[in-house]
């Protein structure tokens, strides 16, 4: 959704009764702060009643006020700055509610993510990962964790991943030079989008190289670069990113890979349990339930 929904509006405006204009001259010039307010908030501010809010989101061509929101955050998803986003979060929660909210936000994001998933396309990039050659992992800045974590669990089911070392261009593209069509690139991105990571993407697409991105949505401007997507419910909250529905779609994939080669992983994990064992990577117990002494 792009703010064409917002010139939709504009365009309308002589048409709309005097309460309707009232909302809208407000999500015009507010639509950042009225994406995140409730329906009788919204009211409130503006000085109407809540009903006249519901009518307003069915007059501009929403089933609902929920869903008039959620044209509002796509809008402004990619546009908010940190500091933005901790004056939305301040309107929103306090620290009295902040554990329940959070985490039931967090919660609402996987559900949605597991009530969207793409299936053929979750297949797709499970099928094109246990062909390739190499792995690249790339993701940037706040997606960097997901693209470590990522890596940490394949090197131990493939031979060859490279988790991209992203501290400048230069020499990311410097450890891709190599990528070829027998490789895959697995991309991660979030608002906001990482022009490094579509750049890095494209690349590998010029080199015939297959790309599986982990983004938000079909709109994300790393779909146009890439074979397959995986899609994960992603918001903010307040100015960091909520990753825990792309975390917990990376573990899908990481199971679901994991099955395919579930012989050879056997097999690695058996080698690497005496290794660990040998050199006391874990801490030891004993029958009896306790921590065993060095």
């Amino acid at each position: 959704m792009t703010t064409d929904f917002l010139k939709e509006i504009e365009h309308r405006l002589p048409t709309f009764s005097k309460g309707q204009r009232a909302i809208a001259r407000y999500l015009l010039e507010h639509y950042e702060k009225a994406a995140f307010m409730t329906a009788s908030k919204l009211g409130a501010t503006v000085g109407v009643s809540e009903s006249t809010v519901v009518r307003f989101a069915a007059e501009v061509g929403c089933e609902g006020y929920p869903q008039l929101q959620k044209r509002l955050q796509e809008i402004i998803r990619n546009r908010l700055t940190a500091v933005q986003r901790i004056e939305i979060t301040s309107g929103q929660m306090s620290r009295s509610d902040v554990v329940s909210k959070v985490l039931q936000a967090d919660m609402d994001r996987i559900k949605n993510t597991l009530e969207s998933v793409d299936m053929d396309s979750f297949n797709a990039a499970v099928d094109c990962i246990v062909k390739a050659k190499t792995i690249y992992i790339l993701g940037v800045r706040s997606a960097s964790s997901l693209a470590r974590f990522l890596g940490f669990y394949f090197t131990h089911i493939f031979p060859d991943v490279r988790v991209l070392n992203t501290t400048n261009s230069s020499e990311m593209f410097e450890q891709m030079f190599r990528i070829s069509k027998d490789d895959v690139m697995i991309c991660m991105s979030f608002p906001r989008y990482s022009q490094r990571t579509i750049k890095a993407a494209r690349f590998a697409r010029t080199r015939g190289t297959p790309v599986v991105s982990i983004t938000d949505t079909m709109d994300s401007p790393l779909v146009e670069e890439s074979d397959s997507v995986l899609c994960a419910s992603s918001d903010m909250a307040s100015f960091i990113d909520s990753l825990v529905a792309p975390l917990s779609l990376i573990n899908a994939l990481i199971v679901a890979i994991s099955l395919e080669k579930e012989q050879e992983i056997s097999q690695t994990f058996a080698e690497l349990e005496q290794i660990w064992d040998e050199y006391n990577v874990y801490e030891k117990v004993s029958d009896d339930g306790n921590y065993e002494p060095f």
